[in-house]
């Protein structure tokens, strides 16, 4: 069994916060357009790409590259 996420960030992480916030969202119009009939390029998760997204504006990394590394790093210490 894969270890639990919330093993690796304590309770008040700001990740957390914007994964709830974002449960809350209605993403209806991202979904619309999200296949998940396995054809074509696979596509990330919605709801992932959201919460991405804000964390990363949320720690001021607003490039993409450095939002990548910034979520790898938070997870990895």
């Amino acid at each position: 069994m894969p270890p639990s996420l919330r093993a690796w960030l304590p309770e008040d992480h700001l990740a957390w916060f914007v994964i709830e916030v974002v449960k809350e969202m209605d993403l209806g119009e991202f979904y619309a357009d999200y296949r998940a009939d396995g054809h074509g390029r696979a596509a990330y998760e919605p709801s992932m790409m959201v919460a991405l997204l804000l964390y990363a504006y949320a720690t001021k990394q607003l490039r993409a590259r450095s939002s990548a590394t910034a979520a790898r790093t938070s997870l990895t210490g």
